[in-house]
């Protein structure tokens, strides 16, 4: 849910350009604070895929050996990150797996992001980067999400419905994005 401070109504715009320049000056703070823990950040969702309108808030994955609340809480609340309290930023389920997460909201101010992190082994790490590979080498199935998002932020404004009813659609986008993973020998990279 979002914070006080964040807009609550989806608005799915075109993409922009400037979004892997904002990714990297976040990955650049994140992997400043995180001293060395982080295995890989990432630009993943809807944000990392070029052509693909996405909501404006940029998705950060930090791959993790492992997630410790006692150790990554502090470290990102030093420079102005709030953990989202809800159970389903805390845990996911991914490839039938439930998988450790914390995802974090940016500084009040700051430009809008998700930080997400998640066990740089874990099934939901790998999810993350099969989506936006898939979405970038696909152009169908970029331009087909794409149309779908934008109608469904037109009738369902609301971040949790939308969230909601795009859930079940990603499992089927998922599945399209499995297969093409199996037919071309795709595995998650450092990119």
């Amino acid at each position: 849910m979002p914070f006080p401070d964040e807009l609550g109504q989806v608005v799915v715009v075109e993409y922009r350009p400037e979004w892997p320049t904002e990714f990297e000056q976040l990955a650049g703070r994140l992997r400043q604070s995180l001293a060395g823990l982080a295995v890989a950040v990432d630009h993943v969702g809807s944000t990392s895929v070029p052509g693909l309108p996405a909501k404006d808030c940029v998705d950060v994955q930090v791959r993790m050996d492992s997630i410790d609340e006692v150790r990554d809480i502090p470290l990102l609340a030093a420079i102005g990150f709030r953990c989202r309290p809800e159970p389903w930023n805390r845990m996911e389920v991914s490839a039938g797996h439930h998988c450790r997460k914390l995802v974090f909201a940016p500084p009040i101010g700051a430009r809008r992001c998700n930080v997400h992190l998640r066990e740089s082994t874990g099934p939901n790490a790998r999810f993350a980067l099969l989506f936006r590979d898939y979405l970038r080498a696909d152009e169908t199935a970029r331009r087909s999400w794409g149309a779908f998002k934008q109608r469904l932020a037109l009738s369902v404004p609301d971040l949790s419905d939308y969230g909601q009813i795009k859930a079940p659609a990603t499992e089927v986008l998922m599945e399209g994005a499995e297969r093409w993973a199996a037919a071309t020998g795709w595995q998650p990279r450092d990119v």
